[in-house]
C-alpha cells in the first residue's frame, strides 16, 4: 500500500522578500542585521530604503532605514533601535538568520555626496542609530577621494551604544578596498551624555563652544571649505541646523547642492 506523504505547510513568502543572513545585538536597545541584496538594487551610499514585516492585518508594516553597507557590498546592512512598543522594531528585533523581511528596492535620501558642493573637510554628525548612513559613506572610496579630511562626531547616551560605530571606524585602516585612501584623513569624536568617557557632551554644545576644534586641534567651521551631513532625532536635526547656519553653511538637497544636508527619515 502506498504511503501518503504528510502535507507540507507552505512557508508564506513576503512581498519584495529578502533573507536575513546575520544578526548582532549590541545592547538591549541596539542591533544590526544583514540580509540578501536584490540583484536589481542600485543605490548611492547614504541613501535609505523602506523595510519591514507583515502586520497583524496581513499588510506590510514599513519604515525608512538607512542602508549601512556601502554601495559595492553584495549584501545589505541595517542598524536599528529596539522600541518595546514600536509598531515595527518591537518585532524586527527578534529576527533570526533565515527569516524574511520586506525590502522595497527604491532607494532615496539626501545624505549623498552629490547633494554637497565640492569642499575639503566633511563632517558626519550623528546621534544614536544616525551613524548608519555614515557607515555606508565611510566605506565608499568616493568619500575619501573627494575630501582631504573627514570628521565623524557620534554621540550616544552610554559607551556601549557607541560600539557599532567604533568597531566600524577602527576597522577602516585595514579595509582592503579603502584602507590606503583613509590614511590619516579620519578624525573620530565619539561622545557620551550620560556616562564618562574620553569625550562627553552633545554635538551642538561641542561645536558651539569650540570644544571639538580644540580637542582635535583643527580649524573652526568655514563655509568655503567645510561640508556637513546630519542624521539624528528631529530635535537634534533642528538644533544642529542652527549651529551650521550660524557658521555660514546653507542646507542643500539633491536638486540644489550646498554646504550641508540633513536626513529627514525616521524609524518608529
Amino acid at each position: 500500500m502506498d504511503q501518503i506523504a504528510p502535507a507540507v505547510k507552505a512557508t508564506p513568502t513576503l512581498p519584495d522578500a529578502q533573507t536575513v543572513t546575520s544578526v548582532t545585538h549590541y545592547t538591549d536597545r541596539l542591533f544590526a542585521f544583514r540580509c540578501t541584496r536584490p540583484l536589481s538594487l542600485r543605490f548611492r551610499s547614504g541613501e535609505f530604503v523602506m523595510i519591514g514585516l507583515l502586520g497583524d492585518n496581513g499588510k506590510p508594516l514599513l519604515r525608512a532605514y538607512s542602508i549601512a553597507s556601502p554601495s559595492w557590498d553584495e549584501e545589505l546592512e541595517f542598524y536599528s533601535i529596539k522600541v518595546p512598543d514600536g509598531p515595527l522594531t518591537s518585532r524586527l528585533q527578534h529576527i533570526q538568520p533565515g527569516d524574511q523581511i520586506i525590502l522595497r528596492p527604491k532607494p532615496v535620501g539626501t545624505l549623498v555626496l552629490d547633494a554637497l558642493l565640492p569642499g575639503k573637510r566633511l563632517w558626519m554628525l550623528a546621534t544614536g542609530t544616525g551613524i548608519a548612513p555614515f557607515a555606508s559613506l565611510l566605506r565608499d572610496p568616493e568619500t575619501w577621494e573627494k575630501y582631504e579630511q573627514v570628521v565623524v562626531m557620534h554621540t550616544c547616551r552610554e559607551q556601549a551604544e557607541l560600539t557599532y560605530g567604533r568597531n566600524l571606524i577602527e576597522a577602516l585602516p585595514d579595509d582592503p578596498l579603502i584602507g590606503e585612501l583613509v590614511g590619516d584623513k579620519l578624525l573620530y569624536y565619539p561622545a557620551t551624555t550620560r556616562e564618562d568617557g574620553k569625550y562627553t557632551g552633545r554635538i551642538t554644545d561641542n561645536l558651539s563652544s569650540g570644544k571639538v576644534f580644540a580637542d582635535l586641534g583643527i580649524a573652526l567651521l568655514d563655509p568655503a571649505t567645510d561640508r556637513a551631513m546630519v542624521c539624528g532625532s528631529l530635535a537634534f536635526n533642528l538644533d544642529i541646523k542652527k549651529v551650521l547656519e550660524n557658521a555660514g553653511l546653507n542646507e542643500g538637497a539633491n536638486s540644489s547642492p550646498a554646504e550641508y544636508v540633513v536626513e529627514k527619515a525616521f524609524v518608529d
